[in-house]
Formats: C-alpha cells, structure tokens, sequence
C-alpha cells in the first residue's frame, strides 16, 4: 500500500512522479501505435472519426490499398498539399524557418504542416490550432516517416483524411463526389479533391466555386510537370 506524502515537499514530488507517469504513457501510446499500424493490412483511423463515430454521426470510410489509388490523385494532393513530400524527413524545416521569422516579425503565421505531420494530427492529435498541438506534430511526423516510409505515409493519410462531412478517406471521396473509383479518377477530378482538403466542409469537389476551379487548375498543371518530386512514390 502507498503511503500518502506529508507535508508540502512531499505532496509535490508526488505530483510531479505522477506528472511523469502521465507523460510517459502519453508518449508510449503514439510510438506503439505508429509500430501496429506499419504494415499494410492494418486500416488505421481518425481521432476525428472515432469522435463522430462516438457520438452518433455517420460516418463513411472505404480503404483502398495506395495500388488502386489513380496516381494522378497522390501526385495532386503532393503538389497541393507537401511539394517537397520527397525531400523532407517528415517535417519541411525551410517552411519551419520562414513561420517562424513570421512569428518574430508578427506577421500572419502560415501555414507549415507536411503530408507527415497532417498524418500524425489526424491519428493522435486534435484539430483546432494550437502551438502546443504544431510542437507535438514535428517529432511524431518524423518518427511515422522513418518508420512507416513515405509510400505508407500517404496510403494512411489519403485512407484517414476527411473529404466532406462524414467522407473519409479518397475510396469513400471518389464514390461519394464522382461516383467512380479511386483508382478511375481523372487528373481534372483528382486536382479537385486535392484543393478540397484544407477546408472540406465547405469546398465542394463536385460543385467548385469559381477559386476552386482555378486552384484545381493549378495544381493540375504541376502534377504534370511533377517529375523528381514524385520520385518516392514510384
């Protein structure tokens, strides 16, 4: 049996073991999980999906192994979303820098998260925007890229990333927006569904606004002329 602490030295080295034990288990759950969901059978998901899930909102979601995703659909989100996807170890630290001499300079912050980091929010974190949620984001995103590699970063994060109220993942999206699958999209569908994730529950792949269009446009066009940058998921 334990001994409760007396006096005030006592009470706060309890805390702070507990404190520890805490943080140790925090830290534990993402670096077994990231170990379970390495191989390719296993079908992660959301916090955001058990979230709705548990409180009783539909929920769709039909994962689709990276093969049968068209590669028009990978290379639009890289060039969306993470353009050096390839480069990087998980985390853009030239993005990093530039945040952070806007963060000086008390400029409006941007936005810095990669492919990676996006993966580990969507897995272990939470949604709203916080500096102590982007600090968590770094070394989680640069253990799952070690671990997993990037063709199974992107398999996790095209199979977990939401694509409409309750669509989840691009088998889900594909069907749910184009009624085809994954595998069928066409680049000009593939660029919309790339410039829908920043904001899917108000950007519309099937009916795109007049600056939908012309993002989907652009990003088109890269996913052209990708080339080297998609050297890693060949």
């Amino acid at each position: 049996m334990l001994r409760r602490p007396s006096g005030v030295r006592g009470w706060l080295w309890w805390a702070i073991k507990r404190l520890a034990i805490v943080a140790a288990i925090l830290i534990a759950i993402p670096v077994f999980l990231t170990l379970i969901y390495k191989p390719t059978g296993v079908r992660p998901v959301s916090t955001l999906m058990l979230a709705e899930r548990v409180s009783g909102e539909p929920v769709r979601r039909d994962w689709v192994a990276f093969e049968d995703i068209s590669p028009v659909l990978w290379q639009s989100v890289m060039m969306s979303e993470d353009g050096q996807f390839c480069a990087h170890d998980g985390v853009d630290w030239a993005q990093v820098n530039l945040v952070l001499d806007d963060v000086l300079e008390g400029e409006k912050v941007r936005g810095a998260s990669t492919i990676s980091m996006q993966t580990v929010k969507n897995l272990y974190l939470w949604s709203s925007r916080s500096y102590i949620r982007k600090v968590l984001e770094v070394p989680l995103a640069m253990m799952v890229d070690f671990v997993w590699g990037k063709k199974r970063v992107m398999e996790v994060y095209l199979n977990i990333a939401e694509w409409g109220p309750g669509i989840y993942g691009i088998e889900a999206a594909a069907q749910h927006h184009f009624s085809r699958s994954a595998k069928r999209l066409s680049r000009r569908q593939a660029a919309l569904l790339a410039v829908t994730l920043p904001n899917p529950k108000l950007r519309n792949p099937r009916k795109p606004s007049r600056g939908m269009n012309r993002l989907a446009r652009l990003v088109e066009r890269r996913a052209r002329a990708s080339g080297a940058y998609i050297g890693c998921l060949r």
